[in-house]
């Protein structure tokens, strides 16, 4: 049984290419399944009262926890799935705080392209930004991507 392809290909990747993911809340089970997941119980995710004595004033979600749905909100956008042959670097700033009931998304922009042919595809530089419902950027930073080649046409 085959998997449907539903993301582009290396050649199907554009300099300056837009993409822009669909969106998504943060909610309570996110933070507390991410603290049990990564055993990052820091009381700033998970003690409300610890939380208020600090400059945000309430608990905020484990930046990593956002970094990791940006990638599946990547992957639910579909621009990577089955296409996708390695996530090979990243850097990542984390400017401003997420908190629990803030919807999130990602816009990437294909700042640059590199073929690999020896590994079946080539290298998709894309400068990514994560938005609040705010439209104020709380995350950014740059993925590099390794993307399969367009199978040749049989």
């Amino acid at each position: 049984m085959t998997t449907e392809t539903r993301g582009l290909y290396f050649e199907e990747f554009s300099l300056g290419q837009k993409i822009k993911t669909p969106s998504r809340t943060i909610t309570e089970t996110d933070v507390v399944n991410f603290a049990g997941l990564s055993g990052d119980y820091n009381a700033l995710h998970t003690d409300a009262v610890f939380a208020q004595a600090t400059p945000y004033g309430q608990r905020i979600a484990h930046g990593v926890l956002v970094l990791s749905i940006a990638t599946g909100l990547a992957a639910r956008h579909g621009f990577i799935e089955g296409t996708a042959l390695a996530f090979r670097e990243l850097s990542w700033k984390f400017n401003a705080p997420v908190f629990i009931g803030d919807t999130i998304y990602m816009e990437a922009t294909v700042s640059a392209l590199k073929p690999i042919a020896r590994l079946g595809g080539g290298m998709v530089i894309l400068s990514a930004v994560m938005f609040n419902q705010r439209h104020e950027a709380v995350q950014k930073g740059e993925w590099r991507v390794l993307m399969k080649s367009k199978p040749a046409a049989e």
